[in-house]
């Protein structure tokens, strides 16, 4: 896999179909009456129409510009807003409104806040239970700078799920998330599972930066290393011309090699495709984890 850009040129498995319809331009507006962010949308996810078509999506908490400038990722850098007191009642609202029954929380990164921003997770969490108890809660969370505290307000309000996203290999983390670590980010998610062994814990990978076969199944190693329990893999796609480009496009059925290898590796569950996002269908993905647990 060459650190080379590739083609502009996306071959077919990578063409995909725009949902724009009277259900997603609903869901939009939704969001946008309640005054919420979604990384769907300040990410430029690929998937964003097919999720709003489906009144899927997920919440970006604690304002739309990020502290830290990863490579990849197109959501706005600098000076961050403050924080929104309405968030989770807002939050909470449009679970109702879009009949979610399971809720996946992200954010920005807030190195500029004293928390991290954990005690804004937690009220949202706190919120959702209160209202929602059947509702399956997941937060996608940074990595508060690997502080405990900050990590154990998030995880004392109650998900049923802890993700946190590793992104790449070892190797490329100067190159593709200059401001994190890719130790703490693993310790993150063994801290939640050594602590808190009643939360799944779930991470993601991205392929196409750059990284080979065997970075690739050492990352898988390291994350099971560490307790993971549901994995993601997907195709890296840059959102713009001043991200880092695509070294690679890897075809469907290395995908499905590596969802192989991850589930003999002992992951609860894998879903692995070149549009695979970390909360994309995160609802199915708890629930084939769930039966399979079961079996």
């Amino acid at each position: 896999m060459s650190l080379n850009a590739v083609s502009t040129r996306l071959p077919p498995w990578l063409i995909k179909k725009i949902h724009r319809n009277e259900v997603s331009l609903g869901t939009k507006e939704i969001l946008k009456s309640l005054d919420l962010n979604t990384v769907c949308e300040s990410a430029r996810c690929p998937n964003m129409w097919e999720c709003f078509s489906k009144r899927r999506a997920t919440f970006m908490i604690l304002g739309n510009i990020c502290t830290r400038n990863c490579a990849f990722c197109s959501v706005k850098k600098g000076l961050p807003s403050h924080v929104k007191k309405s968030e989770p009642s807002n939050i909470t609202e449009a679970v109702g409104r879009l009949n979610l029954k399971h809720v996946v929380i992200t954010s920005v990164t807030r190195d500029d806040l004293k928390d991290g921003g954990a005690s804004q997770f937690a009220r949202t969490v706190y919120e959702l239970k209160k209202e929602y108890s059947d509702v399956v809660v997941e937060v996608l969370t940074p990595d508060f700078r690997g502080n405990a505290d900050c990590i154990k307000i998030v995880a004392e309000s109650g998900p049923d799920i802890f993700n946190h996203n590793i992104e790449t290999v070892n190797k490329l983390y100067k190159r593709v998330r200059p401001q994190a670590d890719y130790y703490r980010s693993l310790n993150l998610l063994k801290f939640i599972k050594d602590n808190y062994p009643a939360i799944y814990t779930k991470s993601g990978l991205m392929v196409g930066l750059g990284e080979n076969r065997d970075e690739l199944e050492a990352a898988l190693d390291d994350l099971i290393t560490h307790s993971c329990d549901i994995l993601t893999i997907g195709q890296y796609l840059s959102p713009s011309r001043t991200n880092i480009p695509v070294a690679e496009y890897v075809h469907p059925d290395e995908f499905k090699r590596l969802e192989k290898v991850a589930f003999e590796k002992g992951f609860l569950y894998v879903m692995s495709g070149p549009f695979v996002r970390s909360s994309y269908n995160a609802d199915q993905v708890f629930n084939k984890k769930c039966d399979k647990e079961e079996v």
